[in-house]
């Protein structure tokens, strides 16, 4: 028989410790080499841990549990064959147990009542409750320690459980407390730092997506047939982006101590909605991509971060981050840089209103885009001019093609 131990790997330099989010076994499972086993939260991270042998997996740290990096946190019996199924204690063992430390059993129970973890859900308890409005207050944890597992919430929602009475809001003074986690927790602290280490401001102005509309509605199913993918707004936006970037290098530079490092590339930050929270993968040299190669980068990075497979290589090395709070209905917010950035672009919601063009008053889908910058860095005039340059090429998406003039000056030699 081999014993096989598998330990915490590392998520990246810095980083010490991990929280165990999930496990995808159950003890005594039987699991195949190379196999994903568990889930693990970083300060930057989700990452996976992995079967590094066949056989059955002995689990040694709990969901929740802080562990350090390098730590073994489940061993593998590869003598075991075939699938494997948890051993069963024999009853009288149980009994005998039971009857000959009466008081041990005693301890045992007023330590799980006391317990951290007593009544608190996993995280995915947790994510099932939320989604079903079943508050903690109803449900009897069976885990370790009486955490509520999923198991413990699915069964209350097979048993009926009236969920449109326990919206857990009036009639109680319940409150709920979760541990944030290593993400959030960094998340907390980078935000912070950001507000107090730099100068930020923001700039604002409104674009007339009309342009983009008619585009899309011509050439949307000719180009999912051509590309396999769909024609979205991101991929105007980063287009866009990336030549007024190239006009206004300072927008896309950073301080290192006390120099200016200015790119010579645009590593574009895609900020997106993850179920552990909002990550920022990076569509690398975005400067070089079509709007088709873009689409198809940023649907891949996406559909990562919706199954918790983003790396911290996916996430490094930006040099400049665009947001889209209009996905949840937003219709204007300043939105915070993400060092060692010095800018980002937030989108918003298209909302139709009345514009006046030409001395007349038309219904135009509109959209109000804010850059909030570094003032360290970046001046008023470079701000401005870098957002009026992306307005320009969105209501006029040909310019895209041209490196943010018109064609006809091109054709003209201007």
């Amino acid at each position: 028989m081999a014993i096989i131990e598998m330990k915490v790997p590392s998520p990246g330099e810095s980083i010490t410790e991990v929280v165990i989010a999930r496990w995808l076994k159950k003890d005594g499972d039987y699991v195949e080499k190379d196999e994903e086993v568990a889930e693990v939260d970083s300060d930057k991270a989700t990452l996976t841990i992995n079967a590094e042998d066949s056989g059955a997996i002995k689990i040694l740290a709990a969901e929740g549990d802080t562990v350090k990096v390098g730590q073994v946190v489940c061993s593998v019996d590869n003598s075991v064959k075939g699938e494997s199924k948890k051993a069963e204690p024999k009853k009288e063992a149980v009994k005998a147990e039971v009857k000959a430390e009466p008081k041990k059993e005693a301890v045992k129970e007023t330590a799980k009542s006391e317990s951290y973890a007593n009544g608190t859900p996993s995280p995915a308890a947790k994510k099932l409750m939320d989604e079903n409005k079943v508050p903690a207050a109803k449900l009897n944890g069976s885990g370790k320690d009486g955490r509520i597992t999923k198991g413990d919430v699915l069964s209350a929602l097979a048993n009926g459980f009236d969920s449109s009475s326990a919206s857990g809001w009036g009639g109680s003074r319940d409150t709920d407390r979760s541990k944030m986690s290593p993400l959030r927790k960094k998340l907390a602290q980078r935000l912070v730092s950001v507000k107090n280490e730099t100068a930020m401001l923001t700039t604002f102005n409104e674009v007339d997506m009309s342009a983009i509309y008619a585009l899309r509605a011509k050439y949307k199913d000719k180009f999912k047939e051509v590309h396999g993918t769909n024609l979205g707004f991101m991929s105007f936006f980063t287009k866009a982006v990336t030549e007024a970037l190239n006009l206004f290098p300072a927008v896309n530079a950073m301080i290192d101590g006390e120099e200016i490092v200015y790119h010579k590339y645009a590593d574009i930050g895609i900020a997106v909605s993850a179920p552990k929270g909002l990550v920022v993968p990076v569509v690398r040299n975005a400067e070089q991509m079509s709007l088709a190669e873009i689409e198809t980068a940023i649907k891949n990075l996406a559909l990562k971060a919706r199954d918790n497979k983003i790396t911290l290589e996916d996430m490094s090395g930006g040099t400049f981050t665009i947001t889209n709070g209009g996905v949840f209905g937003s219709m204007m917010s300043t939105p915070i840089i993400n060092p060692p950035q010095s800018a980002i672009l937030g989108m918003h919601n298209v909302v139709e209103r009345p514009v006046a063009v030409n001395g007349q008053v038309v219904i135009r889908p509109m959209m109000y885009v804010a850059l909030s910058y570094d003032h360290r860095i970046i001046d008023g005039r470079e701000s401005v001019g870098f957002l009026v340059k992306v307005k320009e090429m969105l209501e006029n998406p040909t310019k895209m093609l041209f490196g943010g003039k018109d064609p006809n000056e091109i054709v003209l030699g201007l």
